[in-house]
Order: structure tokens, then sequence, then C-alpha cells
């Protein structure tokens, strides 16, 4: 039986409901909501009134703690879209809730600017890193993207025109749906719109200038893409191991011996669910992964700055594991191998003869596959042309039953 009521309401208030939700809200003992949902929802509401608790966790229990009660939820828009009806719904079964949808920010951006919706990027960046924004960066692609605050559009601007894209049209569409919206475009490198309400959406119409840093779709993004001082899997090596470790959605990977994060980084750009974890033993190059995941647009990877197999302690249990650098100690494969979930893919790069010989053990051991890897790449030689091959790679894959 449903006890919550979770209303979507616009910035046109209760004239933007339909009866059932205006009704939901009426009947409810509580209701919870923003201040504005509280002010745009009161001549409906006759229960108790709640203000979202900080952090935002202690109002989800708030709400789980009445149970049994009637209960409303006002909620901005749609809210199963970047909503708190999403987050709702990990707490408590559909079944036990009825959700009265309102058009989302979304919708009403696409419905002003005359863009298909599902010919569109959607994106919230509303208490999240704009880095996200970078992997979507090629011209001709179409964002609506979520802010945090009227601080927010000028931010977009600035990451545009640092990256290259500075052309971009950036549309700032502003207290959508209600009596002071406003809609205003510029462009990026030039912007300068001011007085924006806290409330609002960008829509990017994306364009490169030559030099805008415009990350490929496939695996194996060249290697000057990264900052990296020399320890780094090379862009052909890593479009195969990328290849192997064969990525799934929702799954996490660990890159042990991270060098730059190039794996890790590769690993998170196939999808936006996959996670991924980096352990490197160097402070330095771990501060530089970090770096290279923010600008890469993956500001979520988790780096770790430790040698495993120590640092691979209580670290959440992997779907694939990469080992390219501090494989040479047994104890790393043995720990890596015991680590990972069934149907897991463990991928092992050895350029020495002494890591080399541990992956030809382990094959002879528990099977997997050997693959030898060799990469030529042409080079002055004098004043010709030759043949420079790269270090050799034997490479070892093994998925656990």
């Amino acid at each position: 039986m449903s006890w919550l009521s979770i209303v979507g309401i616009g910035e046109d208030g209760l004239a933007g409901i339909g009866q059932a939700a205006t009704d939901a809200i009426a009947n409810a003992e509580i209701v919870f909501g923003g201040a504005r949902h509280l002010e745009l929802a009161a001549a409906a509401i006759t229960g108790e009134q709640r203000l979202w608790l900080s952090p935002f966790s202690a109002s989800i229990e708030a709400v789980i703690a009445e149970r049994g009660r009637k209960v409303c939820v006002l909620a901005s828009g749609d809210p199963f879209n970047f909503g708190v009806g999403a987050t709702l719904a990990r707490h408590i079964d559909a079944s036990q809730m009825v959700v009265y949808p309102h058009p989302s920010s979304f919708s009403l951006a696409a419905a002003r600017v005359g863009w298909p919706l599902q010919d569109v990027l959607t994106l919230s960046l509303h208490g999240r890193p704009l880095d996200l924004l970078r992997p979507h960066l090629h011209t001709g692609t179409r964002i609506l993207a979520l802010t945090s605050d009227e601080k927010g559009p000028a931010a977009i601007a600035a990451l545009l025109t640092e990256a290259g894209f500075g052309i971009s049209i950036v549309t700032v569409l502003e207290a959508l749906g209600g009596p002071s919206e406003k809609m205003r475009s510029h462009v990026a490198m030039a912007f300068d719109i001011k007085d924006i309400d806290p409330l609002n959406v960008c829509a990017i119409s994306v364009v490169a200038l030559p030099g805008a840093r415009v990350l490929p779709l496939t695996p194996g993004l060249d290697d000057s893409l990264f900052e990296h001082d020399g320890q780094i899997t090379k862009r052909d090596v890593r479009a195969l191991t990328l290849s192997a470790l064969a990525p799934r959605r929702g799954e996490t990977l660990w890159d042990i011996g991270a060098g730059s994060g190039s794996i890790a980084i590769e690993w998170m750009l196939a999808d936006t669910n996959l996670r991924a974890i980096a352990i490197e033993a160097d402070p330095e190059r771990a501060a530089r992964i970090g770096r290279n995941a923010n600008a890469f647009g993956v500001p979520d990877l988790k780096v770790i700055t430790g040698t495993a197999p120590d640092a691979l302690t209580g670290l959440e249990p992997p779907h694939a594991i990469f080992v390219g650098g501090g494989g040479s100690d047994p104890g790393v494969i043995d720990n890596a191998l015991a680590a990972l979930r069934p149907g897991g893919r463990l991928v092992a790069n050895a350029v020495t003869l002494e890591m080399e010989a541990i992956l030809l053990a382990r094959h002879a051991e528990i099977g997997g596959n050997l693959t030898r890897i060799e990469v030529s790449r042409a080079g002055a030689i004098g004043s010709m042309t030759g043949w420079r091959p790269a270090m050799p790679i034997t490479q070892w894959v093994w998925t656990r039953s």
C-alpha cells in the first residue's frame, strides 16, 4: 500500500500540476520540501511542513522514519530525472509510492530552444564537478546542463574557452516555467551575462576551435593528451589492454601501479556508470593521476597512494584488474587473483623478464591467454626513414570462473 506521494512542481506552482497531485499535497499529514517548494505549494498544504535537512541524507532518513503515515515529498520538475525520487527509490519500494511528475527542466529547456530531447546530451552539474563536461565536447554536440547556482554558466563558459571551445554558444535559461523566466545567449569566450537567476539550465551548442582538446570516442587516446613522466601504457598497447579488460556496465576496475592513470581513465570514459580505483606508490604520480582524471572529465576516479599488495586491503572488490607496474612482487598477482569477483578479468602486462617469468608461471599453473605485443613506429634514420621497435609486451589475460 502506498504511503508516500512524490509531487513534481515547477515555477508555476499549483497552477502547473493536476488535481490528483494537488490532492496528494492537501491530504498529506507531513509535507517535505525545500523552502521554495513549500512556498509554491503553500495554498494546498494542510499538514505539517518540514524543510529539507543538511546533510540531505538526514532528510531521506526523516522521510523513511514516517513510513505508514501520509507523507508527501515536493520535488523540482520530474522527481526521477536527477531528482529526489531517484534517491528515495533506493530505500523505498515503488509499490509504496505514487509519483506525480512535472515537466523536467530539461524538457522545458529543450522546448524553449527547439532541440529534440532524444538528440541532446543531458547532464546534471548541480553540486558536481564541471569537468564532467569534458568527454562530451565534440563539434555539433548539444548539451543541456543543470547548474548549481548563478555562477555556473560563467564557469561553464570559462571551461569551454580553456579547452578550446570558446566559440560555442551558451544559452542560459532561467526560472523556467515561471513568471520570471528568461533566455539569454552568449559566445563562451566573451560570456558576459549578468544577474543570472540561481535556478538555471545551460544549453550549449559545442563548436571546436583548431587545437581544441577533443577526446575521441575510441580507446587508445593519444599519449600527448595525458600528463606523464614516461610511466604510461602507450596508446597502441592501451587499446589492446582495454579490449582485454572488456568493461561492462556498472563494473569496477583496479589499476595497480597506475603510473599516469591512463588505463583507469579510459576505462571510465567507456561509460559513465563505470568506476575505477588507481593504486600508485609514488605520491607525485598519484597527484598527476588526479589531475589527468579531471582533465579527461572523470573526476570520480579514486586514487590510492600506496604500494600493492598492502594498498589493496579494504578496497571495493573489482570486476577487472589491470597490473601494469609493480607486478613483479608475486604477492600482487596473488592478492589480485583472490580479490576478483566471479567472472572477473585480470590483465597483466610485462615489459621486464622478471615480470614475464611470473606471468609465464601463472599461465602454466592456471591457464588463461598469453599474447605477445610488438609495435614498431617509423622514425628518422639519418636522411631516411626506418622502423623503430618499441619494447615488446607480454600480456596475460585470465578470467575467474
